[in-house]
């Protein structure tokens, strides 16, 4: 059976396939959830969601389908509310947690169930078993699935409509490498048909591979809405990597001229908030033998690490 990707680009009006999150507020009791949260996701890329736990994120995914009510504010999709949508299942596609099915049905009854009551056409269970798949796994019961299984299976339901919006959160928790890599490339198709993915993951590196489009929060409110590349930029500090025989010396000569340096355990020296030039031009004015001057460039994890530093809920001590 066909994996290729399973439903047609499709033309778009202004809002087709948009997710618009609009002065998003919830509180639990005295907690502060979401405070007053406002972005775009847009179709055609994917936008992945991130932010330390306790920030809000699965709150403010839950609201978008409806299982949670603001307290004020509200999310669009394709400029209605979950509630208002005629055949919701055909407008957007949610997998929010895994093995989510009943454990006494099979893989195949889930998802039969799921089409049933919502006007699907049986064929596309089929369809999404052998897309995301667990064609051989049609008839196991779902209370004996691994984690991956169950992720897989929330996706295979997720898709069930063709949606325009897919929202994933954490899926790729409990995917071996090759479920990793399947994860990263359906959605890059699905992004590519002009679909809008929704996603987030606390695997930076994976998410660096993926996402086109970053929209960060911390302690409920909005710290990043840009691109891959530009947030990577504008929230990383240069650094320098020296190999030479004279660390010490080196060392001395930058702490001379106010640059903030240290020496690493293999024994390379590690020059923060400069550039190259300005150290090659150090060692070289005081004769200091270089074997080797790299530029260090920072990671996703980096960047996400020095922007989130005062929103994460916990922090570890410093030592």
């Amino acid at each position: 059976m066909d994996r290729g990707p399973m439903c047609r680009t499709r033309g778009r009006d202004s809002l087709i396939g948009m997710i618009e999150v609009q002065d998003l507020t919830k509180r639990y009791g005295t907690a502060l959830a979401v405070d007053r949260l406002s972005f775009r996701a847009e179709p055609g890329r994917v936008t992945g969601f991130l932010g330390p736990n306790g920030a809000g994120k699965s709150t403010t995914m839950r609201a978008m389908v409806g299982l949670h009510r603001p307290d004020t504010g509200q999310v669009l999709l394709n400029g209605r509310r979950y509630g208002q949508l005629r055949e919701p299942l055909r407008t957007v596609g949610a997998m929010l947690e895994a093995k989510s099915a009943h454990p006494g049905r099979t893989a195949y009854h889930h998802l039969l169930c799921v089409a049933e009551s919502n006007r699907l056409p049986r064929r596309r269970v089929d369809e999404v078993l052998a897309q995301t798949g667990l064609d051989n796994a049609a008839d196991r019961r779902t209370g004996g699935f691994s984690l991956g299984m169950g992720q897989r299976l929330g996706i295979a339901t997720a898709l069930l409509g063709e949606p325009d919006i897919l929202l994933f959160d954490e899926p790729v928790n409990g995917l071996d490498p090759d479920g990793v890599r399947w994860i990263r490339t359906l959605v890059k198709e699905l992004a590519a048909e002009g679909r809008t993915v929704f996603m987030s993951s606390h695997l930076m590196s994976e998410m660096a591979q993926t996402a086109d489009h970053l929209v960060i929060i911390g302690q409920g409110r909005l710290l990043a809405d840009t691109d891959m590349n530009s947030f990577i930029e504008d929230n990383s500090v240069s650094k320098v990597r020296v190999r030479t025989p004279e660390a010490e010396h080196l060392l001395s000569l930058l702490k001379a001229k106010g640059i903030s340096s240290h020496k690493q355990l293999d024994g390379t020296v590690m020059a923060v908030g400069v550039d190259a030039p300005t150290v090659g031009g150090i060692a070289s004015t005081h004769g200091v033998m270089v074997h080797e001057l790299a530029t260090e460039h920072s990671s996703l994890e980096d960047a996400f690490m020095r922007l989130t530093a005062q929103a994460a809920e916990f922090r570890a001590g410093q030592r």
